[in-house]
């Protein structure tokens, strides 16, 4: 027998990815069932190769009886249906940025702080952290434990899927017309997003900031340690999936580029291809699809006293998203913290 399933956002990109990461890593699943905005409900989407859910409508949903809830409707939805699962008893995993920063919610990553997740009784409901969070702080927690991390300043290289499906769609279409030289103005985006970089992730705060960046100081400190000082400059790119991340940390403790490739290579959901030759490091069409952060690039920054710089990318839609909320799922059933309810 198996859990009681409802994957909320089913028709968006997560949504998608999460009912495919469902099978792919063979959840126990005993009934599933797909939810979305009204003006979706009566959508198809599939759930494994011979299995087809017809999407229900979220807004008249009752959540009793059911164990989990993968939300990834927007922050907004999710903000008036999370805490309304949770009452109902379905332990909410929620992708959203709604509830990452409310105390008595746990912000969790599997392999970097899952002594957390017992916060979640509480509410019923964990927070999934930022994709672009997520891939950096499981690439710094081995060295962290070894070193201790005391400063991060990151560079993203986010990819358009980031944003969501219509965001995916504009890329794809002004790369289109540019070679045909027809303009369209930018709607999901500031700026032309084909063949450009854009330095600019949400909303801008009064210090300059964006609140991308804002997101990635913030969880970083809730997830792995108060004490460190972070610096972010989010950039979208013309990327359909992958996200990318220039590191530079500082350690408290002296760190050579051998010792961090063994703890890096020790550590779980972390992939090391390093090697100092063409090709010898991964890039975004290179993660797409994988399940692990990629690091490459390994290289002592001689600036700072204890310095450490290198490169991460990894599938913001798998590990950035869907595979994380699974295996927070998962993590709640292997150590028992997750009760069976009857179909």
């Amino acid at each position: 027998m198996g859990y009681r399933v409802a994957v909320v956002g089913a028709t968006g990109a997560v949504g998608r990815e999460m009912l495919k990461t469902l099978i792919e890593r063979d959840f126990p699943v005993s009934d599933i069932v797909a939810l979305a905005s009204a003006r979706s409900a009566g959508q198809e989407v599939s759930f494994g190769d011979k299995r087809v859910l017809k999407v229900k409508n979220l807004e008249t949903f009752d959540f009793a009886g059911w164990d989990i809830g993968l939300f990834s409707p927007g922050a907004a939805i999710s903000a008036v249906h999370a805490p309304r699962a949770g009452a109902a008893g379905c332990v909410v995993i929620d992708n959203t940025s709604h509830f990452r920063m409310e105390p008595d919610v746990p912000l969790v990553v599997p392999e970097v702080n899952p002594h957390h997740l017992p916060k979640f009784a509480k509410r019923n409901i964990i927070a999934n952290p930022n994709c672009s969070t997520i891939q950096m702080v499981v690439a710094l927690k081995p060295l962290h434990d070894r070193f201790k991390v005391k400063r991060v300043v990151v560079s993203t290289y986010q990819s358009v899927s980031g944003a969501g499906k219509e965001a995916m769609d504009e890329l794809y279409n002004h790369t289109k017309a540019s070679f045909v030289h027809e303009q369209s103005p930018p709607q999901e985006f500031t700026k032309e997003i084909a063949f450009n970089c854009i330095p600019h992730i949400d909303k801008f705060m009064d210090d300059g900031s964006t609140k991308e960046e804002w997101k990635m100081v913030v969880e970083t400190r809730k997830i792995l340690d108060p004490d460190i000082q972070v610096f972010a400059t989010c950039v979208r790119v013309p990327v359909f999936i992958g996200h990318g991340e220039a590191v530079t940390v500082e350690f408290e403790k002296p760190i050579t580029v051998a010792e961090a490739r063994a703890a890096l290579r020790d550590a779980p959901g972390v992939s090391v291809v390093d090697q100092r030759e063409d090709g010898g490091y991964i890039t975004q069409l290179d993660c797409v699809g994988e399940d692990a952060v990629f690091v490459s690039r390994i290289r002592k920054d001689p600036t700072v006293a204890n310095g450490l710089s290198f490169w991460c990318v990894s599938d913001n839609l798998r590990k950035g998203a869907a595979l994380n909320a699974v295996q927070i799922a998962e993590t709640l059933i292997a150590r028992g913290m997750l009760a069976k309810k009857a179909a």
